[in-house]
């Protein structure tokens, strides 16, 4: 799945964003054999040149601008906050660099079409990290469903129920701001969507219901409770292009919730993919199939979809593979899939999921 080693050059990578940068962002880059950390920023120059040091990067920067006029900079990782992507990204295409953008991918749809035409005018390679898309499990579903092992779809059925935020003293931040890009809509929804165009096709119309069953959380400063309005639970139902209806349950706040699970029923058969796993969104998947009403039985990933190698946090290895497809589209002149045309995709159904909430309608796509 990740190309073999070449004479190819290598490309010269920044790291903007040191949370989930430093946990999964900067192992992942360094692990590919085309790709060299360069420079790092924190918006805290010390920070910056501390991150840098314990990792051996060679430069530490604190503004985007500075790692966007380096030379030795031919692409930038973007792992911020949501409500950061669309200024920082803007930067990086702007300045000719490639990028590749954490999800979700901006604040709304139209500041992710900016970015397309951005990218497209400045002929850079820009992608998504929908790493759902690289995970072995999911890949065999993919083919299975290519190969017409339900038949014509009946129901689509996605459950999400994980427990991250179902503690209530969980210190407000801006995860608990929706005009941060905060919620599980983003942070979740925004790989659901993705994974239904890729696995099942587009969508012709939406009703949704987002809700925040933890109306407060404490000031992580003064410990006074301060008013959360993200959502923490997305109730969705969607009418595929095709004409079959697709369930989805999503919620960051549902103590010991079931995982995430995707069911497929057909006219020839049945298959469920799954995971009960809460502290790896990676790890844990299997994959059980039936047909014609036969007894569910687990089946086999063949050996060519499995990681070559598996790290203790899986996010890891996905991300790998997101990498090699985004340098092998820099080779190419060329992005491919997940770019950041699915992430416009991505962003404009979490637009019309908010805005169908909002309205309690139906809402069609354009």
């Amino acid at each position: 799945m990740v190309s073999s080693p070449t004479h190819s050059p290598t490309i010269g990578v920044a790291i903007v964003g040191t949370g989930f940068g430093q946990k999964v962002h900067i192992p992942a880059f360094q692990a590919h054999h085309r790709t060299q950390i360069t420079a790092v920023y924190h918006r805290d120059l010390a920070k910056a040149k501390a991150i840098a040091q314990t990792h051996h990067i060679p430069h530490a920067c604190q503004t985007v601008e500075e790692i966007v006029a380096l030379p030795q900079v031919q692409g930038v990782s973007i792992s911020t906050p949501p409500f950061l992507h669309y200024e920082m990204a803007k930067k990086v295409l702007g300045a000719g660099k490639h990028l590749l953008l954490e999800k979700p991918t901006t604040l709304s749809a139209q500041e992710a079409e900016e970015l397309v035409q951005l990218a497209n005018a400045q002929g850079v390679v820009a992608n998504m990290n929908f790493e759902f898309r690289c995970i072995p499990v999911w890949l065999r579903l993919a083919e299975l469903l290519a190969e017409g092992y339900v038949g014509k779809f009946r129901l689509i059925k996605i459950d999400w129920l994980v427990q991250g935020r179902a503690d209530a003293s969980r210190p407000w931040n801006w995860y608990a701001r929706r005009d941060q890009g905060g919620g599980a809509l983003g942070a979740i929804g925004s790989h659901t969507f993705d994974y239904i165009d890729w696995l099942f096709g587009p969508v012709k119309q939406l009703c949704a219901r987002l809700s925040v069953s933890i109306p407060q959380r404490p000031d992580p400063e003064s410990g006074q409770p301060k008013p959360v309005d993200a959502d923490d639970t997305c109730m969705i139902l969607l009418e595929l292009a095709d004409g079959t209806p697709c369930q989805v349950c999503l919620s960051a706040a549902s103590y010991q919730g079931r995982g995430h699970w995707v069911e497929v029923y057909g006219d020839r058969g049945t298959l469920i993919l799954g995971s009960s796993n809460q502290k790896d969104y990676v790890h844990g998947f299997q994959l059980w199939g039936s047909q014609k009403g036969e007894p569910l039985v687990e089946l086999e990933i063949p050996q060519q979809l499995e990681f070559p190698k598996v790290y203790e946090d899986g996010r890891i290895a996905p991300l790998i593979r997101i990498v090699d497809r985004w340098v092998q589209g820099i080779d190419r002149g060329k992005a491919l899939v997940p770019s950041l045309q699915e992430g416009l995709y991505s962003q404009q159904l979490m637009d019309l999921t908010h805005q169908s909430s909002q309205t309690a309608s139906w809402i069609s796509l354009r």
